[in-house]
């Protein structure tokens, strides 16, 4: 089942209201990819990349917008069994997921993930 994809603006938009953080555009050769991080710590929580969909192992020429969140191990090895999620790119894959952009993870799912590694990379009181 395909869903309504989410936009990386979509993305920005909840992080800056539920949260209060704002894109960080950390890269010069990579000027589309952007992090999210804890005000409480300056961690990141998500990075929103825009890569060759080769990298990840997928038969189709062009570019993905991708999301990598932090996730709970237990949670990423049943996401993995799901259409769009894959294991995380450039980060700890036993730590973090990749959410593929292209509609086929719920927004609500999207939304839930990011709250989640939001609430994973804060400090425990």
């Amino acid at each position: 089942m395909k869903f309504v994809g989410i936009t990386r603006q979509e993305i920005f938009k909840y992080a800056k209201e539920k949260f209060g953080t704002n894109p960080e555009y950390l890269w010069s050769k990579s000027p589309k990819n952007a992090v999210l991080r804890n005000k409480e710590n300056s961690k990141w929580y998500a990075i929103v990349m825009n890569i060759p969909q080769k990298r990840l192992g997928l038969k189709v020429e062009g570019y993905i917008d991708i999301l990598d969140v932090k996730c709970d191990p237990i949670l990423i090895g049943s996401l993995l069994n799901n259409n769009g999620y894959l294991p995380g790119y450039h980060m700890n894959k036993t730590n973090w997921i990749t959410l593929l952009l292209d509609g086929s993870v719920p927004k609500d799912d999207v939304f839930n993930l990011i709250a989640l590694s939001y609430e994973l990379t804060t400090n425990k009181k």
